[in-house]
């Protein structure tokens, strides 16, 4: 079996019995999200938060009124 489904199965199998499939879904997606994060971290791919707000506030300000 792939790494990748054992860990899927891995997550379905930690659930609660009535999970619905939306939350499923919802877990099999939000996951790799996680994990691409933290790889970007470990890999120093990240912005200051104050970064963030000169980016945004710049973003604000070219979109206009």
């Amino acid at each position: 079996m792939g790494k990748e489904k054992k860990e899927a199965l891995d997550l379905i199998q930690k659930l609660p019995e009535e999970v619905t499939t939306d939350a499923i879904m919802e877990e099999l997606y939000f996951k790799p999200q996680i994990d691409k994060g933290l790889q970007d971290v470990a890999e120093r791919r990240v912005i200051s938060h104050q970064e963030l707000k000169n980016r945004i506030a710049r973003w604000r300000k070219s979109a206009g009124p």
